[in-house]
């Protein structure tokens, strides 16, 4: 009985429009009461004919009512809500052929309503199993179109004339009823709703196939990226074991060679020094002697008896054989050792910097401590092959040369749209990201063309400073003008003095943050230089600022 007084108090305090318990509860003149923006969305409807009704009894009101929220009301749905409608929920869990909040009910049902089976497209109704019954059994009926539940019915209602939409119109691109077709549609080019359906359903599943077939596709190239990735981390725990290997068998090989070296040199040493200790003996006998047959003549010679003296005399034996002198060596017993050593060292050192790139496929020095090149051979070893991105280029600036060269013009190029494209100024960026070291010459022509290096991901939109080459702090810049250079750098400028010359080289030294521009000629004069942190691959590139200006790579032998 409270679960039947409770249902009796939903459908009391039910909205007649969305057959849902009360929103903000208004009540109409005649009485009846409905949730607000039901009835307001009733009545925009009918503002054309200004006459405004009742859903339930059809009486009408004019002018519109104004409405008002029913507090009283209100506070009884919200009760409702709290009490019966939990407990309505719960009998529909406990029983699952009733209808829950979130379940399509049954539109025929009266009192406590089941779950719809079906809903009707003709009828415009959900019907349970009990209900639905007729359109299995009556010939009319069976001619129906039958669906899964749905609470959106009403959708397939015209909104202006109240009649089941069923055709579809190709002039407007829109579902209308029958009396659409007579009245604002009239001449236009329609089709059934059924059959516009199956020409979209055709080509919905040559979408859903070529889709499919993409992520096929995808699933192919990822299963291969995922092998290539297999491979990778195969093939470099296969290098890094082999080169860990190697390079332990060479420090045993070193350490072995230190180790004979050094014995080597000790024994070396002890012979020597026992030699010499030899000498110093044999020395200091001959001079113990010495000394004591010094002190015999001196005690002879201070005889006074004369016969005495000369009988002392003659019997003095004769002093012993003198030691031949003794030549000392100079001392450079192991300086040929330093030098083998050392000669070793260097061989060692210069088969590792031929070897590095090949080990690591860069050409960043590792374990070699070198200094910043000096002359234009050095320079010369970390040249770069740089091209030009077209992605990136202004459409006011031509490339040619196999995108080696770019030049301002006045005519537009034909580029296509692109988001790394410059829109404002005339500039375009290098295709290559630089990391390492690397040194390029440009060739320039015209009256100011900027030189730089920049990060990807510089602003690329429009005349601002963050698009411009060295008036942010994503880019680097050497202004060449047709009388001066200029170094731009987050806006700041700063005068550079040297000799001028149509050709700049550019040295990268990204690990040690060393950015270097040059003037080249018979000579190499460094112009500025840039010691700074790095913190993500740079790009070359070019800013022509008038037409006609050109720059263009030099291919360096």
């Amino acid at each position: 009985m409270a679960q039947k007084g409770s249902q009796l108090d939903r459908e009391t305090f039910s909205c007649s429009i969305c057959l849902d318990l009360l929103r903000d509860p208004v009540t109409v003149p005649c009485g009846h009461s409905y949730c607000m923006n039901c009835i307001k969305g009733f009545w925009d409807e009918k503002d054309e004919k200004k006459i405004y009704s009742c859903p339930q009894c059809r009486q009408a009101f004019t002018p519109r009512p104004v409405l008002g929220k029913n507090t009283l009301l209100a506070a009884l749905v919200k009760e409702l809500k709290e009490t019966g409608l939990q407990a309505s929920a719960a009998a529909a869990a406990d029983h699952p052929c009733y209808a829950g909040p979130e379940d399509v009910a049954c539109d025929i049902c009266t009192g406590r309503k089941l779950k719809a089976l079906k809903s009707c497209q003709v009828c415009l109704v959900s019907y349970c199993k009990k209900h639905l019954q007729p359109h299995y059994d009556v010939a009319q009926l069976k001619k129906h179109k039958l669906v899964e539940p749905s609470k959106n019915l009403q959708e397939n209602m015209c909104s202006r004339h109240d009649e089941v939409i069923k055709i579809f119109c190709r002039t407007d691109q829109q579902s209308i009823c029958m009396l659409c077709l007579m009245d604002e549609h009239k001449g236009h080019d329609t089709v059934s709703a059924a059959a516009e359906r199956t020409e979209r359903q055709r080509e919905l599943e040559v979408s859903r196939q070529d889709i499919q077939q993409r992520i096929q596709d995808r699933e192919k190239d990822m299963k291969g990226l995922q092998q290539e990735v297999e491979a990778i981390n195969g093939s470099a725990d296969k290098a890094a074991e082999h080169s860990e290997k190697t390079f332990a068998e060479l420090i045993r090989l070193i350490q072995k060679r230190s180790s004979d070296v050094e014995q080597q040199v000790r024994s070396k040493q002890e012979t020597e020094v026992s030699r010499v200790k030899d000498l110093q003996e044999k020395l200091e006998q001959e001079i113990n002697e010495l000394r004591r047959k010094d002190s015999e003549l001196n005690t002879i010679s201070t005889t006074e008896d004369h016969n005495q003296f000369l009988q002392n005399y003659r019997s003095l034996s004769a002093p012993s054989e003198s030691t031949p002198s003794i030549n000392i060596r100079p001392v450079r017993y192991f300086e040929d050792v330093e030098a083998a050593v050392s000669k070793a060292r260097d061989k060692l050192q210069e088969v590792l910097k031929e070897a590095w790139p090949n080990m690591t496929g860069t050409q960043v020095d590792v374990l070699l401590s070198q200094s910043e090149p000096k002359t234009r051979a050095d320079f010369l070893r970390y040249s770069r092959e740089i091209t030009l991105d077209p992605k990136t280029a202004q459409i006011y600036l031509l490339l040619s040369k196999g995108n080696k060269k770019a030049k301002a013009t006045e005519e537009e190029q034909s580029y296509s749209n692109h988001p790394a494209r410059f829109t404002g100024w005339a500039q375009v960026l290098s295709k290559e990201g630089l990391t390492g070291r690397g040194y390029w010459e440009v060739r320039l022509k015209g009256t100011g063309v900027d030189v730089a290096v920049a990060y990807k991901n510089i602003s690329r939109a429009g005349k601002l400073n963050e698009c411009a080459f060295g008036r942010n702090d994503k880019s680097w810049a050497l202004y060449c003008h047709e009388d001066c250079f200029k170094f731009w750098f987050n806006n700041i400028q700063a005068s550079v003095s040297g000799p001028h010359s149509s050709r700049i080289g550019v040295y990268l030294d990204h690990s040690a943050g060393i950015l270097s521009f040059y003037s080249i000629s018979q000579t190499m004069t460094l112009l500025y230089r840039v010691q700074t942190t790095f913190t993500r691959p740079l790009h070359a590139g070019f800013w022509c600022h008038y037409t006609g200006d050109n720059a263009e790579f030099i291919k360096l032998k």
